[in-house]
């Protein structure tokens, strides 16, 4: 038992505390609203919050530096394979298939969800066994970095689920740019793009096609109720009673993918400010942890990661509220009500964590019992 009071000490004194209160405003706000909005909501929100709790938990204490380099690559290839058991036995929900039934206990899980923490695990595993050169990673090793990104995407993509592929996408590359890829790969990159846009718009779904004609036309349904429930809220926000757009149930998915405008209804312009301030401070910490740790590419990896998801995940979302951006189905992250993602979030701030304490410390040894040797006591 006494093996396991330095880890202990060590873990915790090294966490990134300034990280995990940076959480706490948006969990308050969140849960304040989804409690308005349905008790019942409410109650299986403190479930899921439990549920990421306990993730993050043991994502926390799993010696990452350890088993990454055999628990990683299978991490991933399970995910893969995930991925492609849902085009043969996937349930589908709401004319897509992208869930997996868990046979007898009626649970379904979304590998699509899962497969983001093993792309970007996969990154810094690969970055940490090769980092770039003085002028950045060269064609060779952004192909084979490519791979890894554009294989889930693809499969993702073919649910469909166009939202949350771009998101891996977006966040792939994202982590890309931050460690550093020739400039003249990215350059070559944006002029393909954008020869090729009217063939890949060709290739998207009608109902696809149908959200861009709609966001550059005349707004949806959705949009509309979300922008009446904007407006309504003013400068300073409305009382419950009088926020008839949620309480009416004109506003639809007023818990999950339109939160943000319940929130203005509710708060007005000044409460949206200071939720996209908060979620800006977050991004820019974990940039800056990024940055900080210049030559451990596992961190670098996470840590880009992260801000990323949380970049586009928010992005995209306010835009598609405020009918600046066609509407997908990406909520606010770790701000509407759901489960998954908030699992997923958890259990990638507990990696993050854990690579940030033992950033330090030598090596894990390969006793049973976890002990830690700091570098100092060599």
């Amino acid at each position: 038992m006494d093996s396991w009071l330095p880890f202990d000490k060590r873990i915790f004194k090294h966490f990134s505390y300034l990280l995990m209160l940076q959480l706490i405003p948006l969990l308050v706000i969140s849960s304040y609203l989804i409690k308005e909005i349905s008790p019942h909501l409410f109650t299986k929100q403190m479930i899921y919050y439990f549920l990421a709790g306990m993730a993050f938990v043991v994502a926390a204490f799993i010696p990452w530096r350890q088993i990454i380099w055999w628990f990683i690559p299978i991490l991933y290839l399970v995910n893969l394979g995930m991925l492609v058991a849902v085009e043969f036995v996937g349930k589908t929900i709401l004319g897509a298939q992208r869930w997996i039934e868990i046979p007898g206990v009626g649970v379904t899980i979304q590998p699509s969800e899962f497969i983001k923490v093993s792309v970007i695990m996969m990154l810094g595993y690969l970055m940490s066994r090769k980092p770039p050169g003085e002028k950045g990673y060269g064609l060779l090793d952004f192909l084979k970095f490519s791979v890894i990104i554009i294989i889930p995407f693809l499969l993702i993509a073919k649910e469909p689920d166009l939202g949350t592929a771009l998101v891996l996408l977006i966040t792939g590359y994202g982590i890309l740019f931050v460690v550093g890829i020739n400039w003249k790969i990215w350059v070559s990159l944006i002029i393909i793009l954008g020869l090729s846009a009217p063939l890949l718009y060709g290739q998207l779904k009608p109902y696809q096609k149908k959200r861009i004609t709609d966001f550059i036309g005349k707004p949806s349904y959705h949009v509309n109720q979300a922008l009446i429930a904007i407006g309504s809220g003013g400068l300073e926000g409305q009382s419950k009673e009088e926020a008839t757009q949620t309480q009416l149930k004109f506003l639809p998915v007023s818990s999950t993918d339109f939160i943000f405008a319940y929130l203005g209804e509710r708060f007005g312009f000044q409460g949206m400010i200071t939720v996209i301030i908060l979620y800006i401070l977050l991004i820019f910490n974990l940039l800056y942890i990024a940055a900080k740790y210049t030559s451990d590419y596992l961190i670098k990896s996470v840590a880009s990661g992260l801000a990323f998801l949380f970049f586009v995940y928010m992005g995209v979302n306010i835009y598609m509220v405020i009918g600046l951006a066609p509407v997908v189905g990406l909520p606010l992250p770790m701000f509407s009500h759901g489960g998954t993602s908030f699992i997923i979030f958890a259990v990638i701030f507990g990696i993050l964590q854990n690579l940030i304490a033992f950033k330090d410390y030598s090596r894990y040894n390969s006793d049973s019992k976890i002990t830690m040797i700091s570098k100092d006591q060599l």
